[in-house]
């Protein structure tokens, strides 16, 4: 089986135009934006750069990976090149979501200059990445917290409670059935029909599906026998009747056109669909944004990586109260080292842009999130100053 061991609410519903117009005021260093080599850290929300900065950004830069935080990739590079272009720079920023695992390999082979991925760079694409990283070594950074919902379509059941154990049986097609008994008792007050359970996941190399499968390794026992894996269908269970989608558009696409589904996916894309509460602790919690910042707050950071590589344990069996543990912590993977000094400032001034305050405020109002802690901020930020360019 291949395991990967080292390893967030519906949209704000204000669309990019609002995110974008945190960006009216101009794209300096005063409220928040990219840097260039003069510090930053915390003091200034992780700006890193002083005002006009962008306008001596020329180099153009290319991303790739996990479509879990497609929304808030989208705001970021659309707002990010606005300001760049506003002060006059010639350098852009793009983004193409096409899944974290293969996000991950074009970041490795020299095609992209850096990858989002829902489940950080382990010890063995670490090694790899010297031949990218200018004899360096590449390191992750996370830069969005989000919860992964539960979704179903399921008629008539506008609430719906689970156990970790229950989800486990329904995607390992233990539970069969929506009036199944070990269901109909955690929802008493619910009209639950003898309609076929249709377990929906990815179909590509997943973050998420990793993501999903730890949270049911660490919270559901014995009741999940498959660990942690990317690939559903080399590594998870098959399930008859069960279907998949490619992304996280592909899965909310078969839950939104097959009455009983039931799947996994970000929850900035599960608008308008059924979302399952998770029973955590002894009562049943809904997903949000809060929820999952404060299960960030009680998880560990991982142990040995370097002090620049911040990756996040997440406590999946946690039983504080309101933390919700079915979360994805989306890393932005580069290098400590960048051959082409163009390229490795644009790099750091779009990362910084990401890590500060108004990026993070511009992600949680386009796709939902959760905004990282100021002491993640101040660590990350510090690990993008050292970065050497050229």
């Amino acid at each position: 089986m291949n395991v990967r061991k080292n390893k967030l609410v519906s949209l704000a519903a204000l669309g990019l135009a609002g995110g974008l117009a945190l960006t009216a005021c101009g794209g300096g260093g005063d409220n928040g934006g990219g840097g260039t080599g003069n510090g930053g850290g915390s003091d200034n929300g992780g700006a890193g750069a002083a005002a006009g900065a962008y306008g001596e950004l020329t180099g153009s830069i290319k991303g790739s990976g996990a479509s879990s935080m497609q929304a808030a990739q989208t705001a970021w590079t659309e707002t990010f090149n606005g300001m760049v272009s506003g002060e006059g720079g010639s350098a852009s920023v793009s983004y193409n979501a096409i899944g974290s695992g293969d996000g991950r390999a074009e970041f490795l082979n020299g095609d992209t200059q850096f990858a989002g991925t829902d489940a950080p760079l382990d010890e063995e694409e670490l090694a790899q990445s010297a031949d990218v990283c200018n004899g360096g070594q590449a390191f992750n950074l996370p830069v969005y917290i989000s919860p992964i919902a539960v979704a179903y379509n399921l008629p008539g059941v506008e609430e719906l409670n689970l156990t970790p154990a229950n989800i486990a049986k329904i995607f390992d097609g233990k539970i069969t059935k929506w009036n199944d008994e070990a269901i109909a008792k955690d929802n008493p007050d619910a009209d639950l029909p003898d309609t076929q359970i249709i377990p929906v996941h990815r179909s590509d190399d997943s973050g998420t599906t990793e993501n999903f499968t730890e949270y049911l390794e660490k919270a559901a026992g014995d009741d999940w026998s498959y660990g942690t894996f990317e690939t559903w269908d080399a590594d998870g269970p098959s399930v008859d009747g069960q279907q998949s989608g490619d992304g996280t558009s592909g899965v909310k696409g078969v839950i939104e056109g097959t009455e009983g589904t039931i799947g996994y996916l970000d929850a900035s894309q599960a608008v308008e669909l059924g979302i399952a509460k998770v029973e955590v602790g002894g009562e049943f919690l809904e997903y949000s944004p809060e929820a999952a910042a404060k299960v960030v707050e009680v998880s560990p950071r991982a142990e040995g990586r370097e002090d620049n590589d911040i990756v996040v344990e997440l406590a999946r069996d946690t039983e504080e109260a309101g933390a919700y543990p079915i979360v994805l912590i989306s890393y932005v993977a580069m290098c400590d080292s960048y051959a082409d000094a163009e390229q490795g400032e644009t790099v750091k001034a779009y990362v910084s842009y990401m890590l500060s305050e108004q990026g993070q405020q511009t992600a949680a109002e386009n796709a939902g999130s959760a905004p990282i802690s100021d002491a993640l901020r101040g660590d990350a930020q510090s690990a993008v100053d050292a970065v050497s360019a050229g």
